[in-house]
């Protein structure tokens, strides 16, 4: 019965919003020259966005890998010996 309930409380509330006009979209035009221009900047966001996406990543890995260089074991046991014969 809890299920029944629910359901009759959801779509009164879905009726009263349609109803009461709050679950309306708002409506917007768009122009044919509008369409074409967007369409046009595409491929320069998509690569502008690409590059971007490729400067963080090559960001992060160069923090991250220097980090963890640090950190490996095998470091701790060299950073043990003579530092002048590198």
């Amino acid at each position: 019965m809890k299920i029944k309930e629910t359901i009759m409380i959801a779509i009164a509330a879905l009726a009263f919003m349609l109803i009461t006009g709050i679950a309306k979209a708002e409506e917007k035009t768009i122009t044919p020259q509008e369409f074409v221009s967007n369409v046009a900047e595409v491929p320069g966001k998509v690569g502008n966005w690409l590059t971007s996406e490729v400067e963080k990543t090559k960001a992060y890995q160069t923090k991250v890998w220097s980090e963890a260089k640090n950190k490996w074991p095998w470091n701790m046991l060299k950073s043990n010996k003579n530092d002048t014969q590198n």
